[in-house]
């Protein structure tokens, strides 16, 4: 585990922060670092950026993101990782899918992506799109809120459809609540196009062991968290249901 402060907080919103960290690190697109909140929790978080900074973006749902969302400047986390198996890189024209903070994870993909690339960023209203201006310095980008205050009315599964339904491409990636992901899959088996999805799941090892984050035979932090359309099609629980930290089988749909 390393042990590194926080060197840099951006505020997006009353529900979103981007902690920056005095750590570098060596990852792959879509993988995710275990984060010790002293005193609090240890919990999975993906890496919104690498490379010269690393990030982590962090939506305030729970005590140990709330904690997370009180530190300042300076504050101490530990960090193990990066774990799980990243998105791979594919193809010269590539659509991105983003629900909420899945963007976190697909926006250091989209940075690295070297082909044509368009993004649909979605989220509940205006105030809660993410990384909107950074994304638009590297792709063609969409913006679907569910009340409309921003860009296209609905969700960004609906504009998804339509944009297949007009252009080709060469591999779909994705990353937001499931039932989106899981109507995305859907969209990409009927129009025959790869896809590749990052799953999330309750962790508290993050290498396999502790079973916490099993779906249907696989580990979500080992063998995931991103997965291939021809694993997602044999997942009976993917945009169904999930465990919480109890174990118990829960709905998502």
């Amino acid at each position: 585990m390393f042990i590194c402060r926080i060197s840099k907080i951006l505020k997006h919103n009353a529900t979103h922060k981007t902690l920056f960290l005095d750590l570098k690190m060596r990852a792959q697109p879509g993988q995710f670092v275990m984060v010790w909140i002293p005193g609090i929790d240890e919990i999975p978080m993906s890496l919104s950026h690498f490379g010269n900074e690393i990030a982590i973006t962090v939506e305030k749902v729970g005590e140990a993101t709330e904690a997370l969302h009180n530190m300042k400047k300076g504050d101490k986390l530990g960090i193990r990782g990066p774990y799980g198996n990243g998105f791979k890189i594919v193809g010269k024209k590539a659509l991105f899918v983003a629900g909420g903070v899945g963007i976190a994870p697909l926006l250091p993909l989209i940075k690295e992506y070297e082909g044509e690339k368009c993004v649909i960023l979605g989220a509940r209203n205006k105030n809660l799109l993410l990384f909107e201006d950074e994304i638009k310095k590297f792709a063609n980008l969409y913006i679907t809120t569910d009340d409309g205050s921003a860009g296209y009315r609905g969700f960004a599964t609906d504009l998804a459809k339509k944009i297949l339904m007009r252009e080709k491409f060469d591999v779909v990636y994705t990353c937001g609540p499931e039932p989106m992901m899981k109507k995305v899959l859907d969209l990409c088996i009927k129009s025959k196009i790869p896809l590749q999805a990052s799953l999330e799941r309750y962790m508290k090892c993050g290498v396999g062991i502790c079973d916490s984050c099993a779906i249907d035979g696989y580990h979500v932090c080992k063998d995931g968290p991103v997965f291939n359309e021809s694993i997602l099609m044999k997942l009976s629980d993917f945009g169904k249901w999930k465990r919480n930290e109890a174990g118990r089988k829960i709905s998502i749909s």
